[in-house]
């Protein structure tokens, strides 16, 4: 496969995630139902619904992280700026490249901060690629200023990653991780949901930061974050999307029952 295979963009296209009709099984259990949803290049859009309702599937579909488990099985399609993702030709390394992951937990490696940051960086480098230790000195300030961590670390980059920084200070690192590689989605997984508010707060700045650079799909439980932190906002409820709206209008006047009744807290 070309390297350049997941870059083929559809001329004037705004899209940057695509779902077809696609339904996903964990063996016998139907977990999505004909899922049809379009995440706009640039903008955050978040997702919301029950425990269990299919918005972690989503994700973990976008990345191909469920093929890991030989008991999923996937029909429909995804698309990542244009191209389908489940293409035989798209090898998943090209695809982690373009579609970065922060999870639920910070990650960090148990590595120095600098080898933290620039590991994906070496990891996707193309063969017998060298690359001077400025150059790479150059990325890792650049994604930890991009992350507002730099001046926290700068005097600490060879120290553990592990030790001695917040779980908000972990987490902006684990997204750091990801910019070196030069992705053009990010998936959040419920980013905040280790954080207390200082923490969360200061993440959803940094999301609002990176804003425009990066198309970013956030899954949260917290109603409130997804109207402070996202744009377009997309309602799931047993494996359906019920309602994808602006974040404003549909908190302010949801066109569906089901989503009213669940922003109200009459369930989930």
């Amino acid at each position: 496969m070309e390297t350049s295979a997941l870059h083929a963009q559809p001329s004037a296209s705004t899209i940057a995630i695509r779902a077809h009709h696609l339904n996903l099984w964990y063996g016998s259990f139907q977990a999505l139902f004909d899922v049809n949803l379009e995440i706009k290049q640039g903008m955050i859009t978040s997702m919301i619904g029950p425990s269990g309702c299919g918005k972690s599937t989503i994700l973990r579909s976008v990345d191909r992280i469920n093929e890991r488990l030989g008991y999923v099985r996937i029909e429909g399609a995804i698309e990542v700026l244009g191209k389908n993702i489940y293409a035989q030709d798209v090898e998943l390394a090209q695809l982690r490249k373009q579609v970065g992951m922060v999870f639920q937990r910070p990650n960090p490696l148990p590595i120095s901060i600098f080898d933290n940051v620039i590991f994906g960086h070496r990891v996707h480098r193309n063969p017998g690629e060298t690359f001077r230790k400025q150059d790479e000195a150059n990325l890792v300030e650049a994604a930890l200023r991009k992350v507002l961590l730099w001046d926290k670390v700068k005097d600490k980059l060879h120290s553990k990653a592990t030790q001695g920084l917040s779980l908000e200070e972990q987490q902006k690192l684990c997204i750091a991780r990801l910019l070196p590689v030069k992705p053009t989605v990010l998936l959040m997984d419920e980013p905040c949901s280790a954080l207390d508010p200082k923490g969360t707060a200061a993440v959803e700045e940094l999301i609002w930061e990176l804003r425009g650079e990066y198309s970013i799909l956030l899954v949260t439980h917290n109603m409130a974050q997804a109207r402070r932190a996202s744009e377009e906002c997309i309602f799931l409820l047993m494996g359906r999307v019920v309602e994808h709206r602006e974040t404003a209008q549909m908190f302010l006047s949801p066109a569906c029952q089901e989503t009213a009744n669940y922003i109200e807290g009459r369930y989930g």
